[in-house]
């Protein structure tokens, strides 16, 4: 009888590690194509922005970017906050995976948001609400990959980590409430759950492909680097063994 599909069939790191290497070559695809067309919509179909001419293409690049920075926090600190609450091994090492991601996408945000300061308010930084807190988020990133990596244990690794990605978590709504909190410079939000978008049909368009690439860029390298760590991890557990078995075999 086949074994039926549950939320913790696949968090043994075995199964993790076999499903996921099925999954990335599409989601690599994916992501591709997903990009490709983004990136051909909002730079050669989309029209151009009758205030801030075609510095605004930066748009697609920076929102999706700032959007999977404080998401993928949020997400490693409920990981982490799981992998200390129930001692669940898979749940760190995906915790531990996604903080270089996040950093990556928070700079990438903090980069391309200084190319359009410049011309749009004339300075690459101001000490702004929104552009503060998200400097914050990127220190926080680089924390938890500092501290974790810092202490040679591993669970006493994850437990640390797990309590500093836990705290700085409330630094993800300060960042999305700033603008409506505070008299800032950076604009308010273009895209919203509750009213109509700001903007063309085919910059929104635009931007929705682009956030799906992230999406699946975000999957993709995540699960590379959660299956990396449990080979680490499980070096020493028989399907590893049985695993480079396997390997030794094929090459021969």
């Amino acid at each position: 009888m086949a074994e039926r599909l549950t939320f913790f069939t696949f968090a043994a790191p075995a199964r993790f590690y076999r499903l996921t290497g099925w999954l990335i070559p599409w989601i690599w695809a994916l992501a591709a194509v997903l990009a490709a067309t983004g990136l051909y919509i909002g730079f050669f179909v989309a029209p151009t922005d009758a205030t801030q001419g075609e510095v605004y293409r930066v748009i697609f690049i920076h929102v999706p970017a700032a959007w999977m920075g404080m998401l993928l926090y949020l997400v490693m600190a409920f990981w982490a906050a799981i992998g200390w609450a129930f001692r669940a091994r898979l749940a760190s090492m995906v915790a531990r995976a996604i903080a270089p991601t996040g950093a990556m996408f928070t700079a990438v945000a903090l980069w391309t948001g200084a190319l359009w300061g410049k011309p749009t308010w004339g300075t690459y930084w101001v000490w702004d609400a929104r552009l503060t807190t998200t400097l914050i988020l990127l220190f926080l990133y680089l924390g938890y990959i500092a501290l974790v990596e810092a202490i040679d244990d591993a669970r006493r690794a994850d437990q640390a980590g797990a309590l500093l990605a836990v705290v700085g978590a409330v630094n993800v709504p300060i960042i999305y409430f700033s603008v409506q909190w505070w008299n800032t410079l950076h604009q308010g939000a273009s895209v919203s759950l509750t009213a109509a978008p700001k903007m063309a049909e085919t910059m929104l368009t635009a931007m929705l492909l682009m956030t799906f690439a992230c999406w699946a860029y975000a999957f993709a390298v995540v699960f590379m680097r959660t299956r990396a760590i449990v080979l680490e991890r499980e070096k020493h557990t028989g399907w590893v063994h049985e695993l480079a078995t396997a390997d030794d075999g094929g090459r021969r």
